[in-house]
C-alpha cells in the first residue's frame, strides 16, 4: 500500500528526528514544511550541537523555510513534526501562519521520555509572582514610548 503525501512528509520529519538522536545534536524530533507538495524546509532538534535552546526541530525547519520562501509568514504551507509542539514552538507555528500542521507523537509520549513540557503550561496559567522563574514589571513607561512611536509610523509593517 503507497502511503499518502501527508505519511511521506511525516515519514521524513521522523526520519529527520532518527538522525539528529543518532549524529548527538539533541533530543529525537523532527520536522519538515511543505509547499505545494516540496520540502522547503527541514530540521531535527540541534540543541544540543548548538548550545541554543530555542534550536528545536520546528524552530530549524521554520527557520529554513522563511529564509527559502523571503517571507515570515509560511501561507500555504503545511509543517509535519515528529511531536506534538511545545509552547515555544506551537507559538512560533502560529506566529509563522502555516496552513495547518501535523504531529506523530504526543506530549505525552513526549514526556514518558523524560522531555516534558507540562510544568511550562502550568507556569503560564500562574500570576507573575508565582512563577518559578520571577517576571518583574521594570520602565513600562519608557517602554512605552517605542509602542507609541510604532503606532505612529506611516510605514510600518503589521503582522
Amino acid at each position: 500500500m503507497k502511503p499518502s503525501n501527508h505519511e511521506f512528509f511525516m515519514q521524513q520529519a521522523i526520519r529527520l528526528a532518527f538522525e539528529g538522536m543518532r549524529n548527538g545534536e539533541g533530543g529525537p524530533f523532527g520536522a519538515v514544511i511543505v509547499k505545494n507538495g516540496e520540502i522547503i524546509g527541514q530540521g531535527n532538534n540541534r540543541v544540543a550541537t548548538t548550545l541554543d535552546p530555542t534550536a528545536h526541530a520546528e524552530i530549524v525547519a521554520i527557520r529554513e523555510a522563511c529564509r527559502r520562501l523571503g517571507h515570515f509568514q509560511l501561507d500555504g504551507c503545511i509543517l509535519y513534526t515528529s511531536c506534538e509542539p511545545c509552547p515555544m514552538c506551537l507559538g512560533a507555528i502560529y506566529w509563522a501562519r502555516p496552513r495547518r500542521f501535523f504531529f506523530a507523537c504526543t506530549r505525552a509520549d513526549a514526556a514518558a521520555i523524560d522531555f516534558d513540557d507540562n510544568f511550562i503550561y502550568e507556569e503560564i496559567d500562574l500570576p507573575l509572582e508565582e512563577r518559578k522563574i520571577p517576571a518583574i514589571p521594570l520602565l513600562r513607561e519608557e517602554g512605552l514610548k517605542a509602542f507609541e512611536e510604532w503606532r505612529g509610523m506611516p510605514n510600518k509593517f503589521v503582522y
